[in-house]
């Protein structure tokens, strides 16, 4: 057997970092923000770390625990960059010898905080209430959960440059008011539990349709939302319906996320729900998230995440599409929208009055939706008009709508499903 050359060394350990980095690039910079205090140093001294990795790793192994090493090397980075500042800063050299401070405090302590864990304390501490709230989400997805600008716009439904704006100010606030990196108190923690689902919410939705690139799902996003949830759920808040809201928000994610070996073909091709082998779907998570749905619903103080956890669950304990209860999905969806009038809601709406009483109900209700305004650039509202068309006969308006859905949609799985709906068309 032949050993192995230099350059195959490196690219073996190049995976490797690439690897590392996908996973745990965020448990690794919440960890350093923890210890720096600072956002983008923290960032810049990550970068160095993995850098160093790609140069030492191939001539002296990897640590066998990879993860700390890296943390350890990105601290002394950050103090190596802080000491050069303070040769034209004094005020420096106090950073330093705090980051000094915390690294040593922190090898030497487990961290009794009620909450152990560095990235949930960050999504906490960038949903502090004197941010602004579209800001928090922002801020949270980006600089914790890895998402691009771009990703987050579209979970937003706005335009990459705003985004950036609210990300830059949120950061600044953080600065200019030291909001500290800590874990809130329990007479805090329900005024900040609701920014919190959020994120770990929209988190999950970009894992489980990813807005953009070869893959229909992200699986890293959808397994690091519902490990978050299962930490939230260890918190136990009050009031008691915010409580209900975080196991029905687990719930809704077990749900959804029971049928991902479903929703795709073995070569990347999206199925849709009707098609899909519900014996691909994964019974475990269905048995716990509708366990975890009663749970919500018996408090009686459940909010949109248990509604929608509600539907989830009509969809997951039915042999099939013509064998829904449609009409429950509906009321779900009427509760639903009393609660929470978004244009994303109305829409499924929609979708499910369709499965009730046919096709041009349904486009009665979607084309009322757009007419509004905000869903003119979802590319699922267009998708879901044609569908109508489709279904209706009326080809040549299906086509306009299914080409107006493939301007709109950056997702390569989905673009190939629509010109594939386009060309059944003739």
């Amino acid at each position: 057997m032949s050993e192995r050359s230099p350059e195959q060394m490196r690219d073996q350990i190049r995976e490797l970092l690439d690897s590392l980095y996908r996973v745990d690039s965020g448990r690794i910079l919440a960890t350093l923000i923890r210890l720096l205090g600072d956002f983008d140093l923290a960032e810049e001294a990550m970068h160095e770390a993995f850098a160093a990795a790609l140069s030492l790793w191939p001539t002296s192994g990897v640590p066998g625990n990879p993860r700390p090493w890296l943390i350890s090397t990105a601290r002394f980075k950050a103090i190596d960059t802080l000491r050069r500042r303070a040769r034209f800063d004094a005020s420096q050299d106090q950073l330093v010898h705090y980051i000094e401070a915390q690294g040593n405090s922190a090898e030497k302590s487990n961290e009794e905080d009620f909450l152990e864990d560095d990235r949930l304390r960050l999504i906490f501490t960038c949903c502090h209430p004197s941010l602004a709230p579209e800001a928090r989400v922002a801020l949270t997805l980006r600089e914790v959960c890895g998402l691009t600008t771009e990703e987050i716009a579209k979970a937003f439904l706005t335009t990459p440059r705003t985004l950036a704006q609210r990300i830059v100010r949120a950061k600044a606030k953080i600065r200019e008011e030291r909001i500290p990196y800590e874990v809130p108190t329990a007479q805090e923690l329900p005024e900040r539990l609701g920014a919190v689902l959020q994120v770990v919410y929209l988190v999950f939705n970009e894992g489980y349709s990813a807005a953009a690139g070869a893959e229909v799902t992200r699986a890293e996003l959808t397994g690091e939302a519902i490990r978050l949830g299962r930490l939230l759920m260890e918190l136990h808040p009050e009031p008691e319906v915010m409580s209900a809201e975080v196991t029905g928000l687990l719930a809704l994610m077990l749900l959804q996320e029971s049928r991902r070996a479903a929703r795709t073909s073995p070569t990347g091709e999206l199925i849709l729900l009707e098609n899909q082998d519900r014996a691909l779907w994964n019974k475990e998570q269905i048995v716990e998230g509708v366990a975890l749905l009663e749970m919500a619903l018996k408090s009686r103080r459940f909010g949109s995440y248990s509604l929608q956890a509600a539907i989830a669950a009509v969809h997951a304990e039915a042999e099939s599409v013509a064998t829904t209860d449609w009409r429950q999905i509906v009321a779900l969806y009427n509760q639903l929208v009393r609660i929470q009038p978004s244009p994303v809601v109305q829409l499924n709406r929609a979708v499910a009055i369709a499965m009730c009483d046919g096709p041009e109900a349904g486009l009665t209700h979607i084309d009322a939706v757009l007419e509004h305004g905000d869903l003119a650039n979802y590319y699922l509202a267009h998708s879901a008009r044609a569908d109508m068309y489709r279904r209706l006969g009326r080809t040549a308006e299906a086509r306009a709508s299914y080409e107006k859905a493939l301007a709109l949609t950056q997702q390569e799985p989905e673009r190939q499903f629509l010109q594939e709906r386009i060309r059944q068309l003739g």
